[in-house]
């Protein structure tokens, strides 16, 4: 079982069901869509700081990453990262994954929860 988020650069939604459509649209766009897009500076930004926290997977030896899949920056699209962490670390690591993303200026959406974090 994994626990997802979605991280995207633009302005904040006014509520959680504007956000579900943003999430939505940016969805069916940069990841379910036929054309690949480049990551973006900053969600690339973004990923390079999870990863100093804790390793990708790929290279997870000590079994201590929260990441659920890897390479990490393979789960972003253009202005988009939708990503999933193990059920196990999830608190921890999607607080850390929230406070992250409003620091850095990006949307953080709780795709279970159909809700904005922080």
């Amino acid at each position: 079982m994994s626990y997802d988020l979605a991280v995207w650069e633009g302005k904040r939604p006014a509520d959680d069901k504007t956000a579900g459509q943003v999430f939505s649209e940016l969805y069916d766009r940069y990841i379910d869509g036929e054309a690949e897009e480049p990551v973006s500076e900053r969600i690339a930004a973004y990923v390079t700081v999870l990863l100093e926290r804790w390793r990708d997977i790929t290279g997870d030896e000590e079994d201590t990453s929260p990441w659920s899949t890897g390479p990490l920056i393979d789960e972003a699209s253009g202005p988009l990262i939708y990503f999933a962490m193990r059920w196990s670390m999830a608190e921890e690591a999607s607080a850390y994954a929230a406070a992250l993303a409003d620091s850095m200026g990006l949307v953080c959406f709780d795709v279970q929860q159909d809700r904005l974090r922080p």
